[in-house]
């Protein structure tokens, strides 16, 4: 279980932070975009203050980002250079291999592909700008917003979804229409193929 957060209240660079998962779903960062757009400056300060990105601290205290990276992408496409951060962790005196070993077996890291596929910790991207391209990221996540799942607090619960959507859903049927991709993935995510994914909401049986 994480530590309780511990707010940090300077301002972070965004293009100092580490990165634990390899893809992000562009259609969702473009639909984080868009809401930073409809703020004034203001307002998106404000937001900023209550949607904090929490990290692990690691090695040479750099603070490695365990949520909130569409968010923190779209940030920087808008011209943001600075978020708050919330330690969920102090790791920081371990060194780097422990590091990415607990980050591992605690759930905190996600070193898979936009194919789906494990890789190394090197292959781990160096900034948020590098964060690939994953289409089922995007659907997982509008699947989310049309309850086809209930927000969990698992960490990378929607990335576990997109590998689920992956197996069962051509990328050529994605790219065709995201609609109707759409529509297949609701009826998927009722079925107790998907019971083992955090905040399923299938049938139940008496």
């Amino acid at each position: 279980m994480m530590g309780t957060r511990e707010p940090i209240v300077t301002p972070i660079a965004i293009k100092e932070l580490r990165l634990t998962q390899m893809t992000v779903g562009m259609r969702e960062v473009e639909l984080k975009r868009q809401m930073i757009r409809t703020r004034s400056d203001k307002e998106t300060g404000a937001f900023l203050g209550r949607h904090m990105v929490p990290v692990v601290l690691g090695p040479k205290k750099r603070n490695y980002v365990v949520d909130h990276n569409h968010m923190a992408r779209a940030l920087i496409e808008e011209g943001v250079k600075e978020v708050l951060v919330t330690v969920t962790s102090d790791l920081s005196k371990l060194d780097k291999d422990a590091f990415l070993t607990v980050l591992d077996n605690r759930g905190w890291m996600h070193p898979f592909d936009e194919n789906g596929k494990r890789r190394d910790y090197d292959a781990l991207p160096k900034s948020m700008a590098d964060l690939v391209d994953d289409p089922y990221r995007s659907l997982a996540g509008e699947l989310r917003r049309q309850g086809g799942f209930a927000k969990d607090t698992t960490p990378f619960s929607e990335l576990l979804w997109a590998d689920f959507l992956r197996r069962r859903i051509g990328r050529g049927a994605v790219a065709k229409s995201f609609d109707k991709a759409m529509k297949r993935a609701l009826v998927l995510a009722k079925s107790e193929d998907a019971d083992y994914l955090p905040g399923w909401c299938g049938p139940v049986s008496d």
